[in-house]
C-alpha cells in the first residue's frame, strides 16, 4: 500500500512521539458537549505496539519512557506511572512479535486490545501501590475502549514501514 521508506529514527520514532503529545495535549482541554467530557484515549499505545512490531531498538523504549514522563506531566499522575504502563505492554508485544507480525487486521487488533489492557492494568496496580485506592472502573472501561478504537493508527504506522528494514524480513 505504502512504498517502502528508510527506516530513519526521525520518521519511526520522533515524528509519531511528537504527534502523541500533541494529541495528548489537544484531547484535554476542558470541553464538554451536551455536558460530557472528551475521552482521554492513552494516544501512546499506538506506537507503544507498533514500535515493538516495526523493529527492536533501544530508541523505542526510550522514548516511551520520556512519553510516559510526559504524559504523567500533562496528566498530572504520578511521575512514572505511565512510563512503566507503556514499557509493561511493549515488553510483552516484542516477546510475542513474531507470532503477531503478519496475522490478520482482527487478531493484531486484539492483541492491541490486550497491550491496552495490559498497560491499563499496570496503572491501576501503581496507582493503587502509590494512592492505597483504586481508580473508577467505569472511567478504565472507557478509556480502554477508546484507545482500542485508535488501531487504524497503529496498523498505518505498522505498514508505513514494515518493508523498510530488510534484516527482518
Amino acid at each position: 500500500m505504502f512504498p517502502a521508506q528508510p527506516l530513519t529514527p526521525v520518521r519511526w520514532i520522533f515524528i509519531p512521539a511528537l504527534q502523541v503529545l500533541l494529541a495528548t495535549w489537544l484531547f484535554i482541554i476542558p470541553l464538554r458537549v451536551f455536558g460530557l467530557q472528551l475521552p482521554e484515549p492513552v494516544f501512546a499505545m499506538v506506537p507503544t505496539f507498533a514500535w515493538a512490531l516495526i523493529r527492536p531498538s533501544i530508541l523505542a523504549p526510550f522514548c516511551l519512557l520520556l512519553l510516559g514522563v510526559a504524559m504523567d506531566i500533562i496528566w498530572g499522575s504520578p511521575l512514572g506511572l505511565w512510563a512503566v504502563a507503556l514499557l509493561a505492554p511493549y515488553g510483552a508485544v516484542l516477546a510475542v512479535r513474531n507470532m503477531l507480525v503478519g496475522q490478520q487486521l482482527f487478531i493484531m487488533w486484539v492483541g492491541f486490545a490486550v497491550a491496552c489492557g495490559m498497560a491499563e492494568l499496570t496503572g491501576v496496580l501503581v496507582t493503587q501501590v502509590l494512592s492505597h485506592g483504586t481508580p473508577h472502573v467505569l472511567g478504565l472501561i472507557c478509556q480502554w475502549g477508546v484507545t482500542v478504537a485508535l488501531y487504524p493508527l497503529a496498523d498505518r504506522l505498522i505498514e508505513r514501514f514494515e518493508d523498510a528494514d530488510v534484516r527482518f524480513r
